[in-house]
């Protein structure tokens, strides 16, 4: 595990409760995510296995679960795991990194990665393509989601907490091209500017597919 990965789990192990008393109902403020979320499902299927990659306090997850679908919350940081189960024990969560997710070659019919490739390196970005890549299964759709542009933006408090945490904003071809590379085929990209209750950042969500 890079130093990297270190810094961003004990950070986010920091502002667990915390993140998840703010943000836990947040999806009730985000009409467009709720619809992009919404498609995946009704691309996966009935009775799929859908990963929520960086599930947080595992709001996500519980979302998915409840629209017809089995969820899995995967999460580098122990603490939000424990936040998620606490929260959601009905759902199932997992301890792993994006470069080596703790789940079977195809083991997932979709997959959401939101706003969590940000805390990759710039060079991690195609290796975690590739690992998302292995887990799902021919045919399965994906969501990625990100911060738009070239900034590295550091975080040294958050919410009165003491962390270290960088989040990296990427250009649009920047993650096509990874997820390209990575053998996956991308099927649709959106750009959304930011509601008013979030940080006042561009969003890009992109669709793509495990060609099978």
């Amino acid at each position: 595990m890079s130093g990297g990965h270190d810094r961003v789990r004990r950070s986010y192990d920091t502002v667990a409760e915390e993140y998840r008393s703010r943000l836990a109902d947040e999806l009730a403020g985000k009409p467009l995510d709720r619809a992009l979320l919404a498609a995946l499902v009704e691309e996966a299927g009935p009775g799929v296995v859908v990963a929520d990659l960086g599930c947080g306090p595992g709001h996500v997850t519980a979302w998915l679960a409840g629209h017809g679908v089995r969820a899995v919350g995967i999460d580098l940081s122990p603490e939000m795991v424990a936040v998620a189960r606490r929260a959601y024990p009905a759902a199932e969560f997992r301890e792993g990194d994006l470069l080596r997710l703790p789940a079977d070659d195809g083991e997932f019919g979709a997959a959401v990665a939101l706003y969590s490739v940000i805390h990759l390196d710039p060079g991690e970005l195609r290796p975690a393509c590739a690992e998302l890549r292995r887990v799902l299964r021919p045919g399965a759709p994906l969501l990625v989601a990100v911060h738009l542009g070239s900034e590295v933006r550091h975080l040294d408090e958050w919410w009165g907490h003491r962390v270290d945490v960088d989040f990296h904003f990427f250009a649009a071809e920047t993650v096509v091209a990874a997820l390209t590379d990575a053998g996956l085929a991308v099927e649709a990209r959106l750009e959304r500017v930011a509601y008013p209750q979030e940080a006042a950042t561009r969003r890009l969500y992109v669709l793509a597919r495990h060609p099978g």
